[in-house]
């Protein structure tokens, strides 16, 4: 994976965050992690949603900006460390039930495929839980490849088939 950045360059990234295992104790401790290794954590409201790709239950997903020195690779595996203390369990399929799962969503305005790593992530463009959280806390950014506003791109989302809703946990 290319180097994308200097560690000494103040960076803003977003991360969609979803959970659907024990949701409201795992949002807090992954938003515990988060805090402890990255600057000025920021988090959209909290959606719910019904599983995709699999039946399970409902996921919480919300969407966090935060600012770090890290480069690509560190926050990558700081991302999967905060995972795995989770319980995160790899072997599963992709679309399967989940403790915690962090995506790394945009690093600064990096537009990167190497395969395995794409960014801005293409769930962006695809899925309601993760573009309407990031138009929330974000909706004056555009993305680095269309040029369109978060917020322009969630007005023009249409997937009906796609619900989401506010979740109701109260305060965290």
């Amino acid at each position: 994976m290319p180097r994308a950045r200097e560690n000494s360059e103040l960076v803003r990234i977003y991360i969609g965050i979803g959970t659907n295992v024990d949701r409201r104790y795992h949002i807090k401790r992954g938003l515990h992690g988060l805090n402890r290794k990255f600057r000025n954590v920021r988090r959209s409201p909290i959606y719910e949603n019904k599983a995709v790709g699999f039946t399970g239950d409902n996921f919480y997903n919300f969407v966090v900006g935060c600012d770090t020195h890290m480069g690509l690779k560190r926050v990558i595996s700081v991302l999967r460390q905060i995972e795995n203390e989770n319980g995160r369990d790899r072997s599963q399929p992709r679309f399967s039930n989940r403790n915690l799962d962090l995506d790394l969503l945009l690093y600064g305005d990096l537009v990167l495929d190497t395969g395995s790593l794409q960014l801005p992530r293409p769930d962006i463009e695809q899925y309601a839980y993760v573009l309407c959280p990031l138009a929330d806390i974000a909706g004056e950014l555009r993305h680095p490849v269309s040029g369109k506003t978060y917020a322009e791109m969630w007005s023009e989302f249409n997937q009906p088939d796609q619900e989401l809703w506010p979740a109701k946990i109260g305060l965290l």
